[in-house]
């Protein structure tokens, strides 16, 4: 089996400068465990999880402390054994408040009794499996933080022919996945081939951008006897090559309409990281308590790509990484595009907690909003074939039935748009505030 370059080319795109050289050859790290976990209830996308536990109570590794609260939510485990020493609110990465329990660590590391495998998965049915996601409370590792029993548990009418790996890890400055895939390729491969039993897919693709050939080399030869219609397709190094749709599009050439989902395709994208702990929760029936974080940027002083528990404050990996060797002017959850900028080093590590970057004053800027100049800049660099410039003017003026029938909704709000905008237009922010009025006004209509 040979890797081979995508078909297709995706629209629009950007070439900011990457930064990967930073991290991108520190193996991973195994961080020791903090005095506190703050494990928030709030790391994946839909209803936050409802704590069932309270303060005093011992918990062991691997217990869960926090129940889905709904179809779309997600389990949340203790990250180590210890005693919950708070059941409080903060505020997270996102900047919103959500419920986190507050676990001082015993030291030993115990996982709860019970949690086992499924030594013949190839055998056993997808619904147990799916099952088996679900209880070790799995969620999207790429950012976006979807529960993956839920992705992985299409409606009957929509069959899925085709899973697509996610190793493309566009976002400047980030190497977790570059390095799960060079170290952990094999069992990455295993989760793969789990997935693609749950889903019954026939095709498989694990995308991968051209600037990680070390990557490439690793999945190759763990996908060597591999059976099959499977293959590496080696994207071309572009932002944001890492977005699902786009990645669909370039690996298949088949494109998701408007307000449709990847199945709708018959498609499923998931990420390495994601794929290794289907992997763990399958194989050794463990919970997701720990993930792989990239900690960089020119102002620290070891970058480092650090596997860590799940609620390990922001503090903590920094001083794993050595603290800091120069002046910071900005503190970002994630990557450049489409991360968070932090008020300081006060939140913890979630299941997407992908990157903690630091940024130099050199490399930032302070700037005036101008005025459109009509250049259609935006308009070349945006993926999802939208015209930003006049959406932006539109939601400016707040009409927002006029930017719902412009497809608002279509942004995946990746800051193409605002990083080729020469007027400095604060666009990923008019989206987003526009996306949020649309689906309130929708919301309030089913309502009527």
């Amino acid at each position: 089996m040979k890797a081979i370059p995508a078909k297709f080319k995706v629209n629009g795109g950007i070439h900011p400068a990457y930064h990967k050289e930073l991290a991108r050859d520190k193996a991973i790290e195994n961080m020791p465990i903090p005095a506190l976990l703050s494990v928030s209830m709030s790391q994946h996308l839909g209803a936050p999880a409802n704590p069932i536990v309270k303060k005093g109570d011992s918990v062991l590794r691997g217990q869960l402390i926090g129940e889905t609260a709904g179809f779309i939510s997600a389990a949340v485990h203790a990250p180590s054994s210890g005693t919950v020493k708070a059941v409080s609110e903060a505020p997270t990465a996102m900047g919103t408040t959500a419920a986190i329990v507050v676990i001082e660590p015993d030291g030993e590391d115990t996982w709860i009794e019970g949690l086992e495998g499924i030594a013949d998965w190839q055998s056993t049915a997808p619904k147990t499996l799916v099952e088996k996601i679900a209880a070790a409370g799995i969620a999207g590792m790429g950012g976006a933080g979807f529960p993956t029993h839920v992705k992985l548990s299409p409606p009957p009418d929509k069959p899925i022919d085709t899973l697509i790996l996610n190793g493309a890890e566009c976002e400047p400055y980030l190497t977790a996945d570059h390095r799960l895939m060079i170290e952990r390729a094999d069992t990455i491969w295993v989760g793969c081939q789990i997935i693609r039993k749950i889903l019954g897919a026939t095709t498989v693709r694990i995308a991968i951008e051209d600037n990680k050939p070390e990557a490439i080399a690793a999945m190759e030869q763990a996908m060597a006897n591999a059976e099959g219609d499977v293959g590496i397709t080696v994207l071309k190094t572009e932002y944001p090559q890492g977005a699902e749709k786009q990645q669909i599009f370039a690996t298949t050439g088949r494109e998701v309409p408007s307000g449709k989902l990847p199945m709708d395709v018959g498609c499923v994208v998931e990420n390495v990281g994601t794929t290794l702990a289907v992997w763990d929760a399958i194989v050794n029936g463990k919970p997701l308590t720990e993930r792989v974080t990239t900690v960089t940027g020119h102002p620290v002083a070891e970058p480092r790509n650090v596997l860590n528990r799940i609620g390990t404050p922001y503090s903590d990996l920094l001083a794993f990484c050595g603290g800091l060797k120069g002046d910071v002017a900005k503190i970002i959850s994630g990557g450049p595009m489409m991360g968070l900028a932090q008020p300081g080093l006060d939140a913890t590590t979630t299941k997407t907690t992908s990157g903690l970057l630091f940024l130099a004053p050199q490399e930032t800027q302070t700037f005036n909003s101008m005025p459109c100049i009509a250049c259609g800049r935006c308009i070349e660099a945006c993926p999802m074939y939208l015209v930003p410039a006049e959406l932006s003017q539109m939601l400016e003026a707040e009409d927002y039935e006029a930017a719902e029938e412009l497809n608002v909704l279509d942004c995946i709000e990746c800051g193409c748009c605002a990083f080729a905008c020469p007027a400095h237009r604060p666009l990923v922010q008019h989206m987003k505030q526009g996306k949020s009025k649309v689906m309130l006004k929708r919301r309030q209509a089913q309502k009527k």
